[in-house]
């Protein structure tokens, strides 16, 4: 896959698990590892008792994936783990003494003891952890854009709005939204459930519980992330998260106000320079960052990029749109696990 972003290695003397590996996430990683160069001596894929026994096939061969135990996934030198907080909250702490653990849920990634990674960011927080948080898919992908320019330019002030995937909800979610596809097309109404209102042809600016602030969750979250990896605990950020009837890859307008004076073209190149990101933005052509064609990238691409009125000379406006299930999840877990073979 063509991309600025794989972190090569071979992972040939390691054994590598997966825990959840019958989910969204824990496919894309399998996949993921594959395309970062990563050949483990052994893959083990852990899942419920209710897949175990079944083989499946991959890259590496056909595997059976087994029902997780701890004792299992402490055989492992790598275990990431694409489960719910909870069970990360269980299980992540105790395998971490014998295995390195990177967990792509949300119950480690604000304490102040457990390094939040980004690669193309801050690789140095990665060395040496025995467990390593993955950040949220949204901060994901719009750190990717926000980095760069953050090093050039330094942000003063980032406005985002999300245009998010109902495969943000996972499986079910991106069922909900083809079900209620098919009901409106024949007249009939669909019940929502995983969502808080019917997805089709609507959308929904509500993602997570809300926050006494009046921000949800997941609009919280890509401020608290983006402060931590960026080590930049002011920065001032606000995000209005909505969740939009398409299946895949999360979309972001981002708006921001910076210390030094910023333009379009330099900011351009910048972003061009800028590991993981890949410049779309051509509007005379059509060409532009859109879920159609972010969907199975592993770069995050970027675009519209304009000056702001409001902000003048330090202000830019950009819209990002990135594969959540990859850059923002399996691919940055087994990036974060490329950087970390070499220590093993």
């Amino acid at each position: 896959m063509a991309s600025n972003t794989a972190v090569q290695a071979t992972g040939k003397d390691n054994t590598i698990g997966i825990v959840g590996a019958t989910g969204a996430v824990g496919l894309e990683m399998v996949g993921a590892l594959h395309g970062c160069g990563i050949t483990p001596h052994r893959l083990r894929l852990f899942a419920s008792a209710r897949s175990a026994g079944k083989t499946t096939n991959t890259p590496f061969g056909p595997v059976t994936i087994e029902e997780f135990s701890v004792k299992k996934a402490c055989e492992c030198d790598i275990v990431l783990l694409a489960v719910s907080g909870g069970f990360a909250k269980q299980y992540a702490e105790t395998i971490a003494k014998q295995s390195l653990v990177i967990d792509n849920s949300s119950a480690f990634r604000y304490r102040d003891d457990i390094p939040l990674v980004i690669p193309e960011i801050n690789p140095q927080k990665a060395s040496h952890a025995r467990l390593i948080a993955n950040p949220n898919c949204t901060t994901a992908i719009a750190v990717m854009a926000l980095w760069p320019l953050h090093r050039e330019f330094r942000l003063k002030r980032v406005i985002i709005s999300t245009y998010q995937a109902a495969s943000g909800a996972g499986a079910a979610g991106m069922k909900e939204l083809e079900d209620g596809v098919r009901a409106w097309d024949v007249g009939v109404s669909c019940e929502a459930k995983t969502f808080q209102h019917p997805l089709p042809f609507n959308v929904i600016p509500h993602i997570d519980s809300f926050q006494e602030n009046g921000y949800t969750r997941e609009e919280m979250k890509v401020t608290w992330e983006t402060r931590k990896i960026f080590s930049e605990p002011e920065l001032a950020i606000s995000c209005t998260a909505v969740r939009i009837p398409t299946l895949r890859a999360h979309a972001e307008a981002i708006t921001i106000e910076t210390e030094t004076p910023i333009d379009a073209n330099t900011a351009r190149e910048v972003l061009e320079a800028a590991p993981g990101v890949v410049v779309v933005d051509d509007p005379a052509a059509n060409s532009y960052p859109m879920p159609l064609t972010a969907t199975g990238k592993y770069d995050v691409e970027v675009g519209r990029i304009r000056g702001n009125p409001v902000f003048g000379s330090r202000g830019l406006d950009f819209f990002v749109c990135g594969d959540q299930l990859l850059k923002g999840a399996a691919l940055n877990a087994v990036q974060i696990a490329a950087l970390r073979l070499s220590e093993l």
